[in-house]
């Protein structure tokens, strides 16, 4: 071979190198694909009226406790359980909260008692759970039958509304404003800046930090296709949030538990250990895990972001009633499977979860503009859900069999 022919071959390897890595990172990124491509199809049959700043906003707003459920259920999924009481949980705590207040007391208080009731709650979930060895299915269960009927019990079978403008803000505020009035709030837009300025940074470190230790990295001009086309989205959620009402309490809430949450399940000890356990409990035993206590704090941590959500929902709505919470449970199990967590359990991530949650949220919004009835959305969202889980069992088979 010549040389003439070799140096022609390398830029052909290269272009293949770097086609093979935009594609595999294309496949990791199926998700937010699926998001785009379900946005994009909504877009179009409502007219244009998906994306406008004012159902931004309310996308958000209106779907705040199920990304926070799915925060949880997906930590839950991948040790291998499931909780069917988040709920009941939900409705329980929300209802708590509101005789709280209508008591008196002082409503940071009673946001306070409320989550700490729901971490008692998922101890008393976990316990039966990990140390007396109870299936989660039957635990949760028995629990979503429980904590529904004390929700009727503490709630006299009646409604409580009409809640200090505090707590509302917990589900329906805003900032805004904070720099003087604009038709753009500059404070939302700058939160967005931010955002994107932390995402580069950290990229490019991620970047350098692969690159140092001699792993592989995607091509540069793919590198930087990405993060333009991920800041540019960033900036135009900013701009229509900032155009509408400001920078929604809920998204302020659901970015620290993003924050918080990733740092947690990817570089602590705790988060390591339930993905050992749902990859393989026997072995993470023999290496020294103490899946007990692993399991009873996912449950306890469950029960905390069940109250969360149930005093977010509770906050939006400006009510606490007995009917509370119904579904929840299966928006959060969906939003998880959807978001690429695995039926055996080890495989799943916060990020999935969100991205799970937050194509939920749009399907559920786009089919209501279009006028959609409710029972089909049920369907559309039973098949989206099927449809996930087989590809996940898919992907498992094939791979299995290379």
């Amino acid at each position: 071979m010549t040389d003439n022919s070799k140096t022609l071959e390398r830029p052909a390897n290269r272009f293949a190198s770097s086609l093979s890595h935009v594609a595999a990172d294309l496949g990791k990124n199926g998700i937010f694909l699926a998001l785009i491509a379900v946005v994009l199809l909504f877009q179009i049959l409502t007219d244009g009226i998906l994306l406008r700043p004012q159902n931004i906003s309310n996308l958000i707003v209106q779907n705040g406790y199920i990304l926070i459920l799915a925060i949880g259920m997906v930590m839950v999924i991948v040790a291998g359980h499931i909780d069917l009481s988040v709920g009941s949980v939900a409705a329980f705590i929300g209802a708590v909260s509101g005789v709280l207040i209508r008591d008196g007391f002082e409503w940071w208080v009673a946001i306070l008692i409320s989550l700490v009731v729901g971490a008692l709650v998922g101890a008393w979930q976990g316990f039966w759970i990990a140390f007396v060895g109870i299936p989660a299915f039957i635990v949760t269960l028995a629990g979503m039958l429980i904590f529904r009927g004390l929700a009727l019990v503490v709630l006299g079978n009646t409604n409580i509304g009409s809640f200090p403008d505090e707590y509302r803000a917990l589900g329906n505020g805003f900032l805004t404003d904070l720099f003087g009035e604009f038709d753009v709030d500059p404070f939302t837009l700058g939160i967005g800046i931010v955002a994107i300025v932390i995402y580069i940074v950290q990229s490019i470190r991620t970047r350098r930090g692969r690159q140092s230790y001699a792993q592989e990295v995607e091509p540069i001009a793919w590198f930087i296709a990405k993060i333009a086309l991920i800041s540019a989205g960033i900036l135009w959620i900013s701009w229509a949030l900032a155009s509408f009402k400001g920078l929604p309490i809920t998204l302020i809430v659901l970015a620290v538990l993003v924050l918080v949450y990733g740092i947690i399940t990817n570089r602590s000890v705790f988060g390591r250990h339930i993905y050992a356990i749902g990859g393989n409990r026997h072995a993470a035993e023999l290496s020294g895990v103490k899946t007990k206590k692993v399991d009873f704090f996912i449950f306890v941590n469950m029960g905390f972001l069940a109250a969360l959500a149930g005093l977010v929902f509770t906050a939006r709505l400006n009510l606490a009633g007995p009917k509370a919470g119904d579904g929840f449970e299966l928006e959060a199990i969906s939003a998880a499977f959807i978001g690429g967590a695995a039926v055996q359990g080890g495989v799943g991530t916060i990020g999935g979860a969100i991205i799970g949650g937050l194509i939920i949220g749009v399907l559920n919004n786009g089919m209501s503009i279009l006028g959609i009835g409710i029972e089909w959305q049920q369907a559309v969202k039973g098949l989206v859900l099927l449809l996930a889980v087989a590809f996940d069992v898919f992907n498992k088979r094939r791979a299995g069999g290379r």
